[in-house]
């Protein structure tokens, strides 16, 4: 049985950090590409942060781009999101997700194995 597992979540205020884990079991980690998405209350899920199947190919929104951090252990099993800087429009859950692709793509289509989420609050 295939699970991927969020953890990290929280309250934090304005300027803190947060580092999110999402542990993967039940497929080979290592031949698959793990994305970052989160939902806002009342908007679309979008697209955070993505790696490739080494870690060595990594991708961010541009909101992401300069506060976020995506790693992976494939030894672990785990990828990973640090956050830092983190603002109220942050707030949200946060979901992670395995496709199959070789390169991080930012398309939620491109990912069929999805987690349950984390929930994060920013206070300001």
């Amino acid at each position: 049985q295939v699970q991927l597992v969020e953890s990290g979540g929280g309250l934090v205020q304005a300027g803190g950090s947060l580092r999110l884990s999402c542990a993967v079991s039940g497929l080979t980690f290592s031949n698959h590409i793990m994305g970052w998405f989160r939902r806002a209350p009342g908007k679309e899920r979008e697209f955070v942060a993505g790696t490739s199947r080494s870690g060595q190919n990594l991708d961010y929104a541009d909101f992401a781009r300069e506060r976020f951090t995506v790693s992976r252990d494939n030894a672990k099993n785990t990828v990973y999101l640090q956050m830092n800087s983190l603002k109220p429009e942050d707030a949200g859950t946060y979901y992670c997700a395995a496709g199959n692709d070789w390169y991080p793509r930012r398309e939620a289509f491109a990912y069929d194995l999805w987690g349950e989420g984390t929930q994060i609050t920013v206070s300001s």
